[in-house]
């Protein structure tokens, strides 16, 4: 499923780690803090994203869930 939010809710979203802006990555259907220190990545599930840091993919990990 695509992530579909919509411009400006993408605005007003931040990541709740490090308030840093958050950007939308299509293909794993993400939304991925855009700052360096941080860089968590949160999942989008149906459409809602999800924006707990339990529920965050460090980067470089493997996508949250998997494995489970």
């Amino acid at each position: 499923m695509a992530v579909d939010l919509a411009p400006e809710l993408l605005k007003i979203l931040a990541c709740p780690n490090c308030h840093g802006p958050l950007a939308v990555d299509h293909e794993r259907d993400e939304l991925v803090c855009q700052t360096p220190d941080c860089g968590l990545a949160y999942p989008v599930r149906d459409g809602i994203p999800v924006l707990l840091v339990d529920e965050a993919r460090r980067p470089g990990s493997d996508p949250a869930g998997a494995g489970r």
